[in-house]
């Protein structure tokens, strides 16, 4: 049996413009029956300014983050979090539909800690939040 505290330790900070998007990570997370607190930017400015502000992101905290958005991309606001000391800690999953090796190369060389590719809406959230599910039950995150 999953015990709430367990999971309102990690918050997960989603980086997408995408509504339908959006609302299948919602519809993943309450079928999973996880708890976690989830933040929502719709691009990388916004992502920014919620990580910036001291009270939005309690604890340790992981960033899902699409590559195509307005404003600032995906590449433009891992280059900011990676040179900023105060973020540069941040772990980060790529989660986008481009499956290019370009841009797959490009995420690795900014150090996100995975590349996973929109293919299903359906199922893919699913199994995309039982590995996350695993990482941070095992993984020790950095503190916000």
């Amino acid at each position: 049996m999953r015990a709430a505290d367990q999971y309102q330790q990690v918050t997960i900070l989603l980086v997408d413009d995408d509504d339908v998007d959006y609302m299948a990570v919602q519809r993943a997370m309450r079928q999973l029956r996880l708890l976690n607190p989830l933040v929502r930017a719709r691009d990388g400015i916004e992502a920014l300014s919620i990580l910036t502000s001291l009270d939005t992101i309690k604890g340790p905290y992981l960033i899902l983050l699409d590559l195509n958005m307005p404003r600032m991309n995906g590449f433009e606001f891992l280059e900011r979090i990676r040179s900023d000391p105060s973020l540069s800690s941040s772990v980060v999953f790529m989660l986008t539909t481009s499956s290019t090796d370009e841009d797959r190369m490009k995420a690795y060389s900014h150090h996100v800690a995975g590349y996973m590719v929109k293919t299903d809406i359906k199922d893919g959230f699913n199994n995309i939040f039982n590995m996350l599910e695993g990482y941070w039950r095992i993984v020790e995150l950095p503190s916000a």
